[in-house]
């Protein structure tokens, strides 16, 4: 225990906690972002307008995206449900059942249709659909590589819808920095040519024209961190639902080709 007569100790706090407690209580750090867009310039202001609609579309296409692949998600957990409950592979497209938004149900839709009109004639289900199909002969192997076909390009065309409006965030994560840079070199210069014209450097007068362009930078890295986080996320999703789209087509030709496709009479083993 101290003794009454010594002296009493103070902390100080070091540099760094002053900074972060300065900028933490400090009522002036919201106000910095408008004072230096006050201070702004026409063409800082056109850049920090373009960065903003960017940010607009990025976080837009982020949000839609997102929400698509949930529902993708849901719907196909759903259809996988009811297609390996049954092993038989046209009993969904005979039940006219529809799971909107699986990507897996769309190659499935179009590999029936394509098999269907091989085996009847016509990929239209009606009421003698079952009957029809239980007498249609089989197909041949040259038909089941253009059912094949059908579900290879339906995988295809998803994959081209899904991976729609990605471009916009790989522009938001590579332009928005290098147009942010772009507005700050400009109100620097733009800065030091008032200074010149002066003829007087003095940290009063450069102030509000460093301010005003450094925002332009922030707003940027503002603009690219989240597109960028997100496209991640997106990419990595979009490449795994190709990839079990890929992988069903490959198990739903395996139950056509068991169940529909004459491979013609075996050979006999040579008797010695």
């Amino acid at each position: 225990m101290r003794s009454k007569t010594e002296p009493p100790i103070y902390y100080t706090a070091s540099p760094f906690q002053q900074t972060v407690t300065t900028l933490l209580v400090s009522p002036t750090l919201a106000s910095g972002l408008f004072y230096a867009f006050q201070h702004s310039t026409a063409p800082g202001k056109a850049v920090l307008f373009s960065l903003f609609v960017g940010s607009i579309f990025s976080w837009s296409v982020m949000w839609t995206k997102l929400r698509m692949l949930r529902v993708a998600r849901q719907q196909t957990r759903m259809f996988l449900e009811h297609f390996r409950a049954d092993r038989q592979p046209l009993r969904i497209f005979q039940s006219a059942a529809r799971f909107d938004g699986a990507p897996l149900f769309r190659v499935y839709r179009e590999g029936c249709r394509e098999l269907t009109f091989h085996l009847l004639g016509s990929p239209e289900v009606d009421e003698t659909f079952r009957a029809r199909l239980e007498d249609a002969p089989k197909i041949s192997p040259s038909q089941m590589r253009a059912v094949q076909s059908a579900m290879e390009r339906a995988v295809g065309e998803t994959a081209l819808k899904i991976e729609s409006q990605m471009i916009v965030l790989a522009t938001a994560v590579s332009g928005a920095p290098f147009l942010g840079l772009l507005g700050t070199v400009w109100g620097v210069m733009d800065t030091f040519g008032d200074v010149a014209n002066a003829g007087s450097a003095s940290l009063t007068a450069m102030a509000p024209g460093v301010s005003a362009a450094l925002i332009t930078t922030v707003t940027g890295l503002l603009v690219a961190i989240p597109a960028m986080f997100g496209y991640n996320f997106l990419v990595t999703s979009i490449r795994s639902l190709i990839v079990e789209m890929d992988n069903f087509a490959a198990e739903l030709a395996s139950e056509i080709e068991h169940r529909y496709v004459d491979h013609g009479p075996k050979p006999s083993l040579a008797r010695r």
